[in-house]
C-alpha cells in the first residue's frame, strides 16, 4: 500500500471539474472527481497549496479513519478508537462538523455530538487534558462524513471554509460566496483575458465579491493570503517552515502581479451595496486597482482603460425560487440590451437565478447552487451582428404609444393631469397597459402591468415580446429605465389580491389633481391610486361642501382626500386592511389633514359595518362612496363577498346612511357585471358611467362602471 498522504477536497456542487484542474497543477496526483469533490494524494506541500490557492474548495481533509457506525454508540465507538492525541496538539480547542448522504445517525448535531465526546474521551484518557469546545474559532477542527452506515473522519486542514477568504467584513451579508464567484470566472476563463489585458465589469456588484475575486485571480493572489487561521496549525504533522515557505512565494506571487491588472470596475445602483463594495475592496488590499461606484444598469460601459476585448459577469437579483419573479423580466431584459448595444465582442456569464432570459442566447450553460437557490450559470459570446429579437415590433409599439401622447397632449395641458393611463394593450402582440406618473421626487415612473397572454399563446414568443417592449419604452416616453415598474396583471383567486408583490416600502408623491397622493410601484399590485376613477373623486370635491362623507371599501383614501380638501365637514373611510387604513392616513397629512373627530378611520369588514350603522341609523351622510372589490374571501371577514350576488345588499344598506338629498355613487370595475335594478326598488338610479370613463381609459371603456343612486 502506498505511504503517499490522501486528501479529499471538497467543493460546490457542480464545479468538482474545476476543482480537479486545480488540483492537478498544483502537483496533486491520482486525482479522481467525486460527488461533491475531488480526491487526490501527494506531500504535505500539495495540501498546504490546495489550502492556500484553491479558489474553488471548501475545505481541505485528511482522512484519519474509516468505520460502519449503524446508530450513535458505534459511531462513538469508531471516533473513540482513533489515536487523537497524536494528531493532535495539546491545549487545542475543537469542533466537529457532521454530515453525509442518507446516514444512519441522521441527527447532525447529535452526531457531531457523539464524536466530539469519543474525541474528548481519547485525549483526556491518553494525556489526562480535556481539550475545550470552540465551535467558532476551533484551533483543530474534525469533519464527520457518512454515508448511510460509512463513516469517514478526517482532519480538517483548512480550518473551515476556505471561501471565507479574509477580506469580507464582519456583519456584512454575502449573497455570492466567494469560491462560487472564483467558479464562475474560471468558466468564463478571466485568466486568459485578463492575461490578453481584457477589462472586468460587474453591473449588479453588490457587495463586490465578483470583483475583488477577479483582481485576486488576474493580479496571481493566493485566495487564502488573508486568511488568519488554519486547521492545520493545531495538527501534530504541521511544518511551518515549509508553510512559511509557501507563504513567502505567494507573497512575492502577489507583488509581482497586482500592478498589472487590467481595469476591474463595478457598479450598482445602490448606495449601501457600493459602500459594502468598497470595504472588500480595502479589506482586500486593492485600494486604487478596483473601481466601483453608483450607476444605474443604463448608464454601465465599458472601462476606457484595457486592451481588447473584455468579461462581463454579474449575479443580477432574483427571486427565493428560480423562474417565481416575472416582476424582474424588464430588468433582465435590460441587461441583454445592454451587453448587446455596449459589450459587443465581450464575454458575459451571468449567474440567472430568475430563470428569466435576457434575450441573448447562451453559448453553454451550467446548473449550480447559490446557497439553498438553483441557478442557471450563462455564458455568452456577444457578437457586433447581435441584434436584438422583435426590434421590428417594439417599434410599431413606440410609435403606438407616441401617437397616443400626441392625442392626449392637449387634454393633459389643459386638465393639468400627471398621472395617466398612456398605453392598453393597443398592438394586439403588446398586451401590456403602462401607466405613467409624474412623481414630485424624482420624475417620471412607468407603472407596467402585462396581461397573462393566454396558453394559446407560445410563452417563448410572449416573453420575446415583452423584452422587446421594455426596451423600446424608456425611448418611447423619456422614462430612465430604472423608474420601470413591472407586473404581471392576472386574475386574482382567494388571497392572492391582498398578498405583497415586493417589500422595498419605497413610496412617492404624486399629483391627483389638487391633492398630493401616495403611490407605491412595487410592493402591491396596483400603485395606490385608480387612474381611472378620477372623474369621480374629482366631482367628490367638487360636491362635498358642508357635508358629511361616507367611503366604504376605502382602500388609500384618495376619494377622502378630494373630499376632505373639498370642505366636507366629516370623513368616515371604512376597510378591512390595516395597512389601506394607514396608507389613508398617511395621505391625510400628506394634504394637511390628520385622523381626528373631523376624519374617522374604521378598521372593520364593510359588509357587517353597514348592517350595523343601518339597524342604528345613528349617523346619516350627504355623500357615500361605494367602491366594493369584486370579489373578496379575506380571514378576517365573516362572510365572503360577492359583489354580483351581494350588491342589492350593499346598496339598499348603504341608502339607508344618506340624508334625504343625499347621493350615493356605486361603482364596479368586475367585468359582465350586470345591475339588478329590479332589487333596487325605491331608489333612483342614474348609469354615469359614460361621464366617468377619462380621456386617457376611452380606448378600455369597460374599465368599470358606476351610478349615481338616490333614495
Amino acid at each position: 500500500m502506498s505511504n503517499v498522504p490522501q486528501y479529499f477536497a471538497t467543493s460546490p456542487g457542480g464545479f468538482e471539474g474545476l476543482l480537479a484542474g486545480e488540483l492537478a497543477a498544483m502537483g496533486a496526483e491520482s486525482v479522481s472527481e467525486q460527488r461533491g469533490g475531488v480526491r487526490f494524494s501527494g506531500g504535505l506541500e500539495v495540501a498546504y497549496r490546495a489550502c492556500l490557492w484553491s479558489r474553488v474548495a471548501n475545505r481541505v481533509l485528511l482522512p484519519v479513519a474509516q468505520f460502519d457506525a449503524a446508530d450513535g454508540d458505534a459511531l462513538y465507538a469508531g471516533a473513540r478508537a482513533v489515536d487523537w492525541a497524536a494528531l493532535m496538539q495539546p491545549g487545542m480547542t475543537i469542533a466537529v462538523d457532521f454530515g453525509g448522504l442518507r446516514p444512519a445517525v441522521e441527527h447532525t448535531h447529535y452526531g457531531s455530538l457523539r464524536v466530539k465526546d469519543a474525541v474528548v474521551d481519547a485525549f483526556r484518557d491518553a494525556t489526562g487534558a480535556r481539550p475545550d469546545v470552540d465551535v467558532e474559532g476551533a484551533g483543530f477542527r474534525i469533519n464527520a462524513h457518512q454515508v448511510g452506515e460509512d463513516v469517514t473522519l478526517a482532519v480538517d486542514l483548512s480550518g473551515g471554509s476556505l471561501h471565507r477568504r479574509g477580506y469580507r467584513r464582519a456583519g456584512v451579508a454575502a449573497p455570492l460566496k466567494e469560491n462560487l464567484a472564483a467558479g464562475i470566472l474560471l468558466r468564463a476563463d478571466w485568466p486568459a483575458i485578463a492575461a490578453r489585458g481584457g477589462g472586468f465589469v460587474d453591473p449588479f456588484c453588490g457587495s463586490g465579491t465578483l470583483l475583488v475575486e477577479a483582481a485576486l485571480m488576474a493580479g496571481d493572489v493566493a485566495p487564502g493570503l488573508l486568511r488568519p487561521q488554519w486547521g492545520f496549525a493545531g495538527w501534530r504533522g504541521h511544518d511551518p517552515a515549509l508553510w512559511q515557505g509557501l507563504l513567502d512565494e505567494a507573497q512575492a506571487r502577489r507583488d509581482r502581479g497586482l500592478p498589472s491588472l487590467p481595469a476591474i470596475v463595478g457598479y450598482d445602483q445602490d448606495t449601501r451595496a457600493v459602500r459594502t463594495a468598497l470595504a472588500s475592496v480595502e479589506a482586500a488590499g486593492l485600494v486604487g486597482r478596483v473601481h466601483v461606484e453608483r450607476r444605474e444598469l443604463a448608464d454601465a460601459e465599458p472601462p476606457r482603460r484595457g486592451r481588447g476585448a473584455g468579461l462581463v459577469a454579474t449575479n443580477p437579483p432574483y427571486g427565493e425560487r428560480i423562474g417565481s419573479d416575472r416582476s424582474l423580466l424588464p430588468l433582465y431584459a435590460r441587461l441583454g440590451e445592454l451587453l448587446r448595444s455596449r459589450f459587443p465582442g465581450w464575454s458575459a456569464m451571468v449567474l440567472n437565478g430568475a430563470g428569466l432570459e435576457i434575450g441573448l442566447k447562451p453559448e453553454r450553460s451550467w446548473m449550480v447552487r447559490n446557497g439553498p437557490i438553483k441557478c442557471r450559470l450563462e455564458r455568452f459570446a456577444i457578437r457586433e451582428e447581435d441584434t436584438g429579437a422583435g426590434a421590428e415590433e417594439a417599434a410599431s409599439l413606440a410609435n403606438r404609444v407616441r401617437k397616443n401622447h400626441r392625442r392626449l397632449k392637449s387634454w393633459l395641458k389643459q386638465s393639468g393631469v400627471s398621472c395617466y393611463r398612456l398605453y392598453d394593450a393597443d398592438v394586439p402582440e403588446f398586451a401590456l397597459a403602462v401607466d405613467y406618473y409624474r412623481t414630485l421626487e424624482d420624475g417620471p415612473w412607468l407603472h407596467v402591468q402585462e396581461y397573462a397572454p393566454p396558453a394559446t399563446v407560445d410563452a417563448q414568443d410572449a416573453a420575446r415580446r415583452l423584452r422587446a417592449a421594455v426596451a423600446a419604452l424608456p425611448d418611447a416616453t423619456g422614462v430612465a429605465p430604472g423608474q420601470i415598474a413591472f407586473k404581471v396583471r392576472q386574475r386574482q383567486k382567494g388571497r392572492q389580491q391582498y398578498q405583497r408583490q415586493a417589500q422595498t416600502g419605497r413610496f412617492h408623491t404624486v399629483m391627483d389633481g389638487d391633492a398630493r397622493a401616495l403611490v407605491n410601484f412595487t410592493d402591491y399590485l396596483d400603485t395606490g391610486l385608480f387612474l381611472d376613477h378620477r372623474p369621480v373623486r374629482q366631482w367628490i370635491g367638487a360636491n362635498a361642501t358642508g357635508g358629511a362623507f361616507l367611503n366604504l371599501f376605502a382602500y388609500t383614501g384618495m376619494a377622502t382626500v378630494h373630499a376632505a380638501l373639498g370642505g366636507a365637514l366629516t370623513t368616515t373611510s371604512v376597510d378591512l386592511s390595516g395597512t389601506y387604513l394607514d396608507w389613508t392616513r398617511r395621505n391625510l397629512e400628506a394634504n394637511g389633514h390628520g385622523e381626528g373627530p373631523a376624519h374617522r378611520l374604521v378598521r372593520a369588514d364593510c359588509l357587517s359595518w353597514l348592517r350595523e350603522a343601518a339597524r342604528r341609523r345613528a349617523e346619516t351622510y350627504e355623500l357615500i362612496l361605494l367602491d366594493p372589490p369584486s370579489f373578496s374571501n379575506s380571514k378576517r371577514m365573516q362572510d365572503t363577498l360577492d359583489i354580483q350576488r351581494d350588491h342589492p345588499e350593499l346598496i339598499a344598506l348603504a341608502a339607508q346612511l344618506l340624508t334625504d338629498d343625499g347621493l350615493l355613487i356605486f361603482s364596479t370595475n368586475r367585468r359582465r357585471f350586470r345591475l339588478d335594478a329590479g332589487a333596487l326598488g325605491g331608489l333612483r338610479v342614474e348609469d354615469r358611467s359614460d361621464w366617468s370613463i377619462p380621456p386617457d381609459f376611452q380606448r378600455n371603456r369597460g374599465i368599470h362602471r358606476c351610478w349615481f343612486i338616490r333614495r
